[in-house]
């Protein structure tokens, strides 16, 4: 689950559907709708005004933990068993 931080969509949760770590970009659950025109293709799509999910910039969310249910910043510990995991900064709880 992330937060957006920035944008028409300030204040706005969402579970992430799809990355694109080359681009930067990540796709949101109920995020950055916008509106697309399209034309009829024979029967299998309707013509009109569609809304879609559009990508949202990575910069542009913040992660929530899910036991302080706050957005946070992400930091990186060792295990006892030498794994690398993720943490969150302010209730320093494992993520994943």
């Amino acid at each position: 689950m992330v937060l957006v931080i920035t944008g028409k969509d300030k204040g706005k949760k969402g579970k992430v559907r799809v990355t694109h770590p080359k681009d930067r970009m990540i796709l949101v659950e109920g995020v950055n709708f916008i509106k697309k025109h399209s034309r009829a293709k024979k029967q299998a799509r309707q013509a009109g005004i569609i809304d879609l999910e559009a990508p949202v910039r990575v910069a542009n969310v913040m992660l929530l933990c899910a036991k302080c249910n706050q957005p946070t910043r992400i930091g990186f510990t060792s295990l006892d068993d030498g794994k690398k995991v993720r943490i969150c900064r302010t209730c320093q709880e494992v993520i994943d």
